[in-house]
């Protein structure tokens, strides 16, 4: 148990710079910028899911977290968030070099990762411009919801939401790792060492969970051979760390989280899927 408090500890932590740089963006577009300054920035978002899926492959999961604030308050497009949680690699980087994985290998992992990142996340915007009809969230939305008493200076109100955020983080945080060191991540390789039809599924599912612990898992499976290439990338493509998380706490659309979450499933599921038949193709 201390362990695992330790690890709640560990992964909490990262992720206060990138929360308390996320609200202070947000604090100094509504307190800074007029609302005419807002509107060009968003509109020269149009390159956003190439910059997302880009920065996306960087070995944390803390960018994802900042886009996910951002994309709240409508800073970002939809298709940028998508782009940045499809090619999020979390803890994938990291256990690779350190597995004296190849170039080659991890090259191919990360350039997939960033062109499905860069291909859905453009698919995404063009479709979502042309059929918005809702009318967007403004930022102070965010901070109604949070009674952060934004008047009493940016500086503040971007300690209280980072602080909000946090504690609900650092408590989903320590029940995932908890039931991760009890469960055991044998019973993880069991599952998806099988290497039948259902593998890209299965291991996108276990993508989603929001733990660094997923993509360690599938990491160490592919490198060591125990799962292919389309099964790797299929729960590597889903695995933003705890990003949907903060998604889910911040957002107050649960259908929206719900479409977006199905979104990055879809996607590696149907990724890994291609690779899979290529392969044996091939």
């Amino acid at each position: 148990m201390i362990d695992v408090l330790i690890d709640t500890l560990l992964d909490v932590v990262k992720l206060i710079p990138f929360l308390f740089i996320a609200f202070l963006i947000i604090e100094l577009m509504e307190h800074k910028f007029s609302s005419k300054t807002t509107n060009m920035i968003k509109k020269s978002g149009k390159f956003g899911p190439a910059i997302g899926s880009l920065l996306g492959l960087l070995p944390q999961c803390g960018f994802g977290v900042l886009a996910t604030n951002l994309y709240i308050t409508r800073i970002l497009s939809l298709g940028t968030l998508v782009a940045v949680y499809l090619s999020t690699s979390d803890e994938m980087l990291p256990i690779l070099i350190s597995e004296q994985a190849s170039f080659k290998t991890i090259a191919t992992i990360l350039s997939i990762k960033f062109i499905v990142g860069l291909v859905v996340g453009f698919i995404i915007d063009f479709i979502y411009h042309k059929n918005e009809t809702k009318k967007e969230e403004h930022i102070h939305d965010l901070c109604e919801h949070d009674h952060c008493h934004c008047e009493e200076g940016i500086l503040k109100s971007s300690i209280l939401h980072t602080i909000k955020t946090i504690f609900f983080i650092a408590i989903v945080t320590f029940a995932l790792n908890t039931i991760m060191h009890y469960v055991g991540e044998d019973c993880l390789k069991e599952i998806l060492s099988k290497n039948t039809f259902l593998a890209p599924f299965i291991s996108s599912l276990i993508g989603l969970i929001p733990n660094c612990g997923a993509s360690i898992v599938i990491s160490e499976l592919y490198v060591n051979n125990i799962i292919q290439l389309g099964t790797a990338i299929a729960g590597l493509l889903t695995g933003s760390g705890v990003a949907i998380l903060v998604l889910f706490k911040s957002n107050k659309n649960l259908k929206e989280n719900l479409m977006i979450t199905g979104i990055i499933y879809i996607t590696g599921v149907i990724v890994g899927l291609i690779i899979e038949l290529l392969m044996t193709i091939l």
